[in-house]
């Protein structure tokens, strides 16, 4: 019974690993992600044709985005955390979409992390990420406008700002397959 308890224990904590209710102590310092962890998510057209929320972002540096004023170029928007080990995973793949579509498309990374820029300029310089940049949100407006649904969550918008898919949970975004969808995508637009 003891035995069982704890698998029951160490399910619920793995399960409630991206849990964006828990309070500023649950966010702890990111540890590395396994290189192996399984990334899950799935293509989701069932909010397609959503306006993009018209939202104001920060970055670490004080800059503000109207992400409701982004439009002109397609968009692809992830909701991410330092502590959420899908969400690290996927990063450098993210990256690497960004390289390969160029300015075919924008790629705005939204950090749900409590602690803001405390806990994302440290994860952005030690990543080194070519192409991405930390926009801030901590208050998580973003993550209820989008649904909620857990982390980390990446929406794709067309370039007059509606919904053409979603994917919650991890994905290799710089897979062949990915790139295709994306593209695919933006080209029915």
């Amino acid at each position: 019974m003891f035995r069982s308890s704890l698998t029951i224990l160490a399910l619920a904590l793995a399960v409630g690993a991206c849990d964006r209710e828990a309070g500023p102590a649950a966010q702890q310092e990111e540890k590395s992600a396994p290189a192996k962890l399984e990334l899950s998510g799935e293509i989701d057209r069932s909010q397609a044709g959503t306006l993009l929320p018209d939202l104001l972002l920060s970055d670490p540096a004080g800059r503000q985005l109207n992400l409701g004023a982004v439009q002109g170029t397609p968009v692809l928007i992830n909701l991410w955390a330092t502590w959420c080990a899908p969400c690290v995973v996927e990063m450098p793949m993210l990256d690497n979409l960004a390289d390969t579509m160029g300015d075919e498309l924008r790629i705005i990374m939204i950090s749900q992390d409590l602690q803001g820029a405390k806990r994302v300029e440290p994860f952005f310089a030690k990543n080194e990420f070519r192409n991405l940049e930390p926009w801030l949100d901590p208050d998580n407006q973003a993550a209820e406008a989008l649904g909620d649904l857990g982390m980390p969550i990446t929406v794709l918008f067309d370039s007059s700002g509606q919904e053409i898919f979603r994917v919650t949970g991890g994905y290799h975004w710089d897979s062949e397959e990915a790139i295709a969808l994306v593209r695919e995508a933006l080209q029915e637009q």
